[in-house]
């Protein structure tokens, strides 16, 4: 073992990064060896047991418990390991394998032993319901139960780690104008993201080479190294950015192998998602003015006076730590262990009929205006048993529904197993395969494999290969007026509202089924007047930033960038008949916006419609085989629990918002796209005129069945394209539906490439376009060097696109009214048609592998009649 290992960790320091941690395997080989030692190889073998084995609930951290309970017990005996150090070793384990073992060592008849179990089990969060028995020995008189409780009550955890100092001195390292996570955590690279330290070593690669030089250079200073950026973080919701930037400036976390906290990140503005992932990593964010900063200049952060000073002590920028509760976010190593921490204190100090400590930064409630409540503030409200809550109200709601991606998920599985979570609180919690389905790596085949079983054994629901992309499939599990969350910015759903997060806050809220919102103010956009013709929904989607433009709520510029919508729930209303498909084009693009969240003000007809529909899709689910059967069919009977009394939520008329933006639908003459490169970068379609187009994509999330006919229709009859054609629907039902309605046919004609359904190129982390071309795209950003290298990209409508391939250039205005009113005016009714399932025959029993008669009985989920809602 030790020869292999070895040559292991060779290959990884000619890249300048550790070993990995050990595997299950690895490790029962080492406590083999540990029983015998080799000579010469004692501290090695001790520094791999302490130091080189995860956490949680890995199978290796169940071997490494199972090995260090037996030398405490005396069942196993180590010339390396005493009793009294395997007790210590076990209370590095952060929590899940070692908890009973450590209960069950606070009763044996050792003194030494159940003392070191004390100190061991008093600094160990994750205990779940053992918090119960350690209670119960307490009562009933066991001293050592009761030191622990005392420790939790005191917050030991707590107190013994050091407080944020007065003033901390850095090192700049800056990266102009805007960074977005594609910088930070490039997508080719997706599927080495697990590992931190390697896939770390791609940051910025593109974005500004040279720079892990740079970093390395600058701490010779002697001092940390701040990431510093005019906007930082912008796109979507990893995690592994987070990863990376902590890997070259955090600090390592004692016992957790390849994985870094602290450090400092100052942005003149921070995008949401990337502020609390740092905030949940343990990393100290502020926004603030960073004109004056330069890579290499050596500042001092003042924390508690909100001043940064130069190195002559001048002022040169100030700031307001948030939230509330940063101080005690930096010191408990993260927002997620002071949320765990702090509970478990709480809750052991409600059992000893104690008052709740003052030692904790408590969040402010704010003034309560008297005014109504919006929408979100409403759902927000109903997740945490309240009528409402506040813009800046720190809460904790329920998560109802929570998704996760397959170039996150394995990083959300190794946080669930740190989490030492072995089945989830949140009552539905979905994994998908879309970003990796069509070209999967050897590492890929490999999460598509294990990760199903590691999701469906805590009661998760996974997708399978080939189904399509997460957030068509997601929205179809959703119920109206509920909260959730999910690790892909673009978790935004129609119905009811999510609130997207990296993966360690997206495991949280899946093992706890809550999750830590600070309750972001609102942006109201009303829509008035009526379509005219020509212009889509994906119109009107950039018509959004294009409006706020025109106030000056909205700036392309990256320096001092203005965003109205940054850090903010967008509110829409105006439109309350679209279709739920229709509706997800408007929220899935608030993630460009860098918006928080967002909802939609719908109609219960169109609600009832879509549920219905989906209704009959998981049950189809359940007929193939997928699992968890009783979480699909528990949310089916919760579907219909609505359905038969259906209402929704509304907003008070006195609601406060911080803005609002009016749309007049009858202003929008002709398509709006969003140029190279930059979402907010929105212009008239005769503005860009002319430009010729070299590649066309038409897929994605913000794509449904309806682009694909009025695409096909566009394209009929007109032979082959001009350039290369794109073609990925969002789902496997909507490409059978397509095939069975001859549009593949026209698609073959025009000489598209047809791509299995999935995310395609809208990721960029597979197939790509050819390096410098010009693409016309419907997917959902257009970041540099996303698509393909040095690639300019548009962002419009499916129907614009079609036209773009047909003419290999963007067309004038009247080109493009000419093709319109011809091929899809008179057919719009046919066209845009949705796949309402519970409509097709027969469809329920389709691909059936489970007889009916083995069916879980939805009657005997949540005890309710089956045909309810029917």
């Amino acid at each position: 073992m030790l020869e292999t290992y070895r040559k292991h960790v060779a290959e990884r320091a000619a890249l300048g990064i550790p070993p990995l941690p050990l595997s299950a395997e690895q490790t029962s080989e080492l406590c083999e060896l540990l029983k015998q030692p080799p000579a010469g190889e004692e501290e090695t073998l001790l520094e791999l047991l302490r130091d080189r084995v995860p956490p949680g609930v890995d199978q290796a951290a169940y071997v490494k418990a199972g090995f260090l309970t037996g030398i405490a017990k005396g069942n196993i005996t180590s010339p390396l390991v005493s009793p009294k150090y395997a007790v210590e070793l076990l209370g590095t384990m952060m929590g899940g394998y070692n908890v009973h073992s450590l209960i069950d060592l606070l009763q044996v008849e050792s003194a030494e032993i159940a003392a070191n179990a004390t100190a061991a089990l008093s600094k160990t969060l994750l205990v779940y319901d053992a918090f119960h028995d350690v209670q119960e020995l307490a009562e009933n008189g066991n001293p050592y139960a009761k030191q622990v409780m005392d420790a939790w009550a005191n917050a030991a955890w707590f107190t013994n780690r050091l407080q944020l100092p007065d003033s901390i001195t850095v090192t700049v390292f800056k990266v102009p104008g805007e960074t977005n996570t594609d910088d930070l955590s490039p997508a080719p690279h997706a599927t080495t993201r697990p590992d931190i330290p390697l896939h770390a070593l791609v940051m910025l690669e593109s974005r500004q080479p040279g720079s892990l030089e740079t970093i390395v250079n600058l701490k010779q200073k002697g001092h940390p190294v701040a990431y510093v950026g005019d906007v930082v973080g912008t796109g979507s919701s990893r995690k592994s950015a987070i990863n990376s930037v902590l890997w070259h400036i955090g600090d390592d976390i004692p016992f957790v192998p390849n994985k870094r906290s602290g450090g400092y990140i100052l942005g003149s503005k921070i995008a949401p998602i990337f502020f609390n992932t740092a905030e949940d990593s343990g990393a100290l964010p502020i926004e603030c003015d960073v004109t004056q900063m330069e890579t290499g200049d050596v500042i001092t952060i003042h924390p508690y006076k909100g001043e940064i000073t130069n190195a002559a002590g001048e002022v040169i920028s100030t700031f307001s730590l948030k939230p509330d509760t940063i101080l005690d976010e930096v010191r408990a190593g993260g927002r997620i262990p002071l949320l765990i921490g702090r509970t478990l204190t709480d809750k052991t100090r409600t059992a000893m009929g104690l008052e709740p400590s003052p030692l904790f930064i408590r969040p402010k409630l704010p003034a309560d205006t008297g005014k109504g409540y919006t929408l979100a503030q409403k759902m927000v409200g109903k997740a945490c048993g309240l009528p409402g809550v506040r813009p800046g109200t720190s809460c904790e709601p329920l998560m109802t529904t929570v998704g996760s991606q397959d170039t996150t998920g394995p990083m959300t599985r190794d946080e669930l197993k740190e989490l030492a979570c072995l089945g989830f609180s949140a009552d539905l919690v979905m994994q998908s395969f879309c970003h990796t389905a069509a070209y999967p790596k050897p590492v890929d085949i490999k999460t598509h494999h294990d990760l199903p079983d590691f999701i469906n054994s805590r009661g998760g629901v996974s997708l399978r290969p080939g189904d399509g992309i997460i957030h068509s499939w997601l929205n179809r599990m959703l119920m109206p007026d509920t909260v959730g969350t999910g690790g892909d910015s673009h978790t935004r759903f129609p119905l009811g509202i999510s609130f997207p997060a990296g993966s360690g806050l997206v495991a949280f809220a899946a093992a706890l089924g809550v999750m830590p919102l600070d309750m972001p103010e609102s942006v109201l956009v009303k829509f008035t007047g009526k379509l005219q013709p020509g212009v889509t929904l994906r119109d009107i989607v950039n018509a959004i930033p294009y409006a706020a433009m025109q106030r000056g709520l909205l700036t392309v510029e990256k320096q001092n960038k203005k965003n109205v919508f940054s850090g903010r729930i967008m509110e829409m209303e105006g439109l309350p008949d679209l279709k739920l498909e229709q509706a997800f084009e408007l929220t899935d693009a608030t993630a460009e916006r860098s918006c928080a969240g967002s909802t939609i003000k719908l109609s219960v007809e169109t609600t009832a419609e879509y549920l219905r529909s989906n209704v009959a899709l998981l049950k189809n689910m359940v007929a193939r085989g997928y699992g968890d059967a009783r979480t699909i069919l528990r949310r089916v009977a919760k579907m219909e629990q609505w359905l038969a009394n259906p209402s929704l939520m509304a907003a008070d008329p006195d609601a406060e918002y911080v803005e609002t933006i009016e749309v007049n639908l009858d202003e929008i003459k002709e398509p709006l796209v969003a140029a190279p490169n930059d979402p907010d970068n929105i212009k008239l379609m005769s503005e860009c005129a002319g430009d010729p187009i070299h590649e066309v994509f038409i897929g994605s999330c913000m794509t449904n069945i309806g682009h694909y006919r009025a695409a096909a229709k566009i394209l009929e009859g007109a032979g082959p394209v001009k350039g290369r054609l794109w073609i990925c629907p969002p789902t496997r039902m909507d490409e059978k539906q397509l095939r069975e309605e001859g549009m593949y046919g026209i698609f073959a004609a025009s000489g598209a490439r047809t791509e299995m359904p999935g995310c395609s190129l809208c990721m960029g982390n597979q197939a790509r376009v050819a390096d410098g071309v010009t693409v016309f795209s419907t997917s959902t950003r257009n970041f540099n060097n996303r698509m393909g290298k040095d690639a300019k990209v548009y962002l419009g409508s499916a129907e614009l696109a079609a036209v773009c391939a047909l003419l290999g250039k963007i067309p004038t205005v009247e080109e493009y009214m000419n093709i319109v009113q011809n091929k899809i005016d008179p057919f719009a009714a046919d066209l845009y048609r949705y796949l309402n399932f519970n409509e097709i025959p027969g469809f329920e029993d389709e691909g059936r592998v489970i007889p009916l008669e083995e069916m879980p009985r939805i009657e005997d989920i949540l005890g309710m009649p089956a045909a309810a809602g029917r």
